[in-house]
């Protein structure tokens, strides 16, 4: 079973996206409303995955995704980005980044998080 942080600042899509993950056999072990607090949590929680909004109001989440790489020494969370927006509308920057990948909101299941787990 995978342990998942959700990682974004709207308390709704935090609690519907823990009901969806848990649905799907994911056990999300905590949560965070920003980016220092997603930062914090990866350190105490130590998750297999970190679903991660790329709008926070402190840090963005392509600049949270580097510092968890950075600090992690190749044993770190595998990281997939989420928004409300379109995957287009970051261009290279979803390109550029280390992470799994990118989810829209709106396209958020179990079956498109465990295509980019593969």
């Amino acid at each position: 079973m995978k342990k998942v942080l959700v990682v974004d600042d709207h308390p709704a899509f935090r609690a519907s996206a823990r009901r969806l993950l848990e649905s799907e056999g994911y056990a999300v072990v905590g949560e965070a409303g920003d980016g220092a607090g997603a930062l914090t949590a990866v350190r105490e929680l130590v998750p297999d995955l970190v679903l991660l909004d790329v709008q926070l109001p402190d840090i963005d989440g392509f600049e949270i995704a580097e510092r968890i790489n950075a600090s992690a020494n190749d044993h770190g969370p595998g990281i997939v980005l989420v928004s409300s927006r379109d995957r287009t509308d970051f261009g290279p920057l979803l390109d550029g980044a280390a992470v799994l990948g990118f989810i829209s909101k709106a396209e958020l299941t179990g079956e498109a998080l465990s295509e980019l787990l593969r």
